[in-house]
């Protein structure tokens, strides 16, 4: 499992972070003041740091640039409420690889994770969705318990734009534009097809039919 050091002194903002991180199947370290984290991190490696700027004792810029010079390369993405550029490439100077604004799109931010983890060679190779069901992210293979359900290709694309925008509108374009390619021919009976295979398996509440939107994807 994946550790995310998290730094935030919002307390309410840092337990929905953590929440959220909890249930994407990360492991997460919380911390208010970066003095704190300073000693987490002798203590302990971690894959991902999160760090708020404007935080106690000692702030994300100048607890980076320590790390940084203890020779501590972890991938680092600041949550900032700074919109000045000069702030911001102070942060890129010290060695972010990343940076969202405050307030921060949950959905995104994970995107920035899975994006970052993935060009450092860490990528989350297993999602845990619900009861024993996991998606094996590197060979796109849907397990219950141990065994693989043996998805075709069509319906895994599905699933993978389901997860990708989940708790949001899945519209019948963006899915045509998942699974075929320009010009090739779709069908909307095939659509159902697959929306019905992943309904036999998370549940037929999982997947809310919104007609003439879409589709929603809630676990």
């Amino acid at each position: 499992m994946l550790k995310i050091l998290l730094l935030e002194d919002d307390e309410l903002f840092l337990e929905t972070l953590e929440d959220f991180l909890l249930d994407e199947g990360f492991e997460v370290k919380c911390s208010t003041n970066g003095e704190e984290v300073i000693d987490y991190c002798f203590e302990e490696k971690y894959d991902l740091y999160l760090f708020d700027i404007n935080v106690p004792k000692l702030n994300g810029i100048e607890l980076l640039k320590t790390l940084r010079a203890a020779n501590d390369n972890t991938p680092t993405i600041y949550l900032t409420s700074y919109k000045d550029k000069e702030m911001l490439t102070k942060g890129f100077l010290t060695g972010c690889d990343d940076y969202l604004k405050k307030p921060v799109d949950l959905d995104e931010l994970l995107l920035r994770i899975n994006s970052l983890l993935k060009r450092t060679g860490k990528f989350k190779e297993q999602l845990i969705l619900k009861d024993d069901l996991v998606f094996d992210l590197k060979n796109r293979r849907l397990l219950k318990g141990n065994d693989d359900l043996n998805l075709t290709n069509k319906v895994i694309d599905l699933l993978e734009l389901f997860l990708e925008k989940k708790d949001s509108v899945v519209t019948k374009e963006m899915i045509i534009n998942s699974l075929w390619g320009y010009g090739e021919d779709y069908s909307e009976g095939s659509i159902r097809v697959y929306i019905n295979n992943l309904k036999k398996i998370f549940g037929k509440d999982t997947i809310k039919n919104l007609k003439g939107i879409g589709y929603k994807f809630e676990l």
